[in-house]
């Protein structure tokens, strides 16, 4: 009994001290950000804001997280999990909302594969939609940051941009190929009727179904592109308007720093970045945090929709695909 209750509780407080942790850089890089703002001329930006735009900004968060959902759906499916694209919005809605509230990066992540699986094999498969859909989604947000990094850098035209983009673009599905390509080879050298081989089958119609990868990139990109509209509505409410090409090149950077596993619901890290990246084009601090702020603002209600979603569903079983 020692034996497997000390592993147990090792676990337990480890991961109760890397919570803590979290949330201790959480207010530490919250603490970093505010510490050069100027109350008086923040208040200020606040009261004088068009909260029309922000609601603006709001929406197009919501609708940007519905064509992620679709995005996962599309992917979800050809694994055989035969729901409407409406099933997996929601789930990707409760999916933010975990994400949001738990002190892990993965939280959200493993709900989502939770309710659209009864079994722990099922769950498996689906923590692998949900894997292939954040690979998609890092990728075109990798390219996006890659390009703007690179265009900053060297100063670069539109033309030798595009290039760049292009290039970037390229490698990156040259790596899913790859990945497919492997995927099909671990599933030959695996032993006929073992488990491993099964399951790696189940996965096999992303490696039959080349386009299906190439079309979710696709979506990805509509998502991060959406997703930097939907910041510069939000800026507009506190007076910035800056052009779109802008907002294409912060925003990725900032989503990409979001990424890493240091804050809760990427706040702290948001407003630093932010601040950091628009003070380039001329937005005061003040400005710039405020802008963050009513940027996780938007997040957190896009969360709360998918709390109360899956408040509304709380007694009902988790539904499951037939099985294949």
């Amino acid at each position: 009994m020692p034996d497997t209750v000390a592993p147990s509780r090792s676990r337990k407080t480890s991961g109760w001290l890397g919570a803590v942790a979290r949330v201790a850089a959480t207010a530490g890089l919250m603490a970093w950000a505010l510490k050069d703002v100027e109350w008086s001329k923040f208040r200020q930006v606040i009261a004088n804001a068009d909260w029309w735009w922000w609601l603006a900004g709001l929406a197009l968060t919501l609708a940007v997280q519905a064509v992620a959902g679709i995005r996962w759906a599309e992917l979800a499916r050809a694994l055989g999990f035969d729901f409407p694209r409406r099933f997996f919005i929601r789930r990707f809605f409760e999916g933010m909302f975990f994400s949001l509230c738990l002190p892990s990066s993965i939280g959200g992540d493993v709900v989502k594969a939770v309710r659209i699986a009864s079994t722990t094999p099922l769950r498996l498969l689906a923590a692998c939609s949900v894997l292939a859909d954040r690979l998609t989604g890092l990728s075109a947000l990798a390219v996006l940051v890659g390009t703007s990094m690179v265009a900053r850098e060297y100063a670069l035209g539109t033309g030798a941009a595009l290039a760049v983009f292009g290039g970037l673009l390229a490698a990156a599905l040259a790596g899913f190929w790859i990945g497919l390509v492997l995927l099909d080879r671990i599933h030959a050298t695996l032993p006929a009727g073992s488990k491993g081989r099964e399951f790696v089958a189940r996965l096999l119609p992303y490696r039959e179904r080349p386009s299906l990868v190439l079309a979710a990139v696709g979506w990805s990109f509509a998502v991060q592109m959406g997703g930097a509209v939907a910041v510069a509505l939000v800026a507009r409410a506190v007076g910035v308007s800056l052009p779109l090409t802008v907002w294409f090149s912060v925003v990725p950077l900032v989503a990409l720093a979001m990424v890493l596993p240091i804050s809760v619901g990427g706040f702290g890290v948001r407003e630093n970045a932010l601040e950091y990246l628009l003070r380039d084009h001329g937005v005061p601090s003040e400005t710039g945090v405020a802008i963050a702020l009513l940027w996780g603002l938007c997040t957190v209600f896009a969360g709360l929709v998918g709390g109360m979603l899956f408040l509304l569903e709380r007694r009902s079983p988790a539904a499951s695909p037939p099985e294949a």
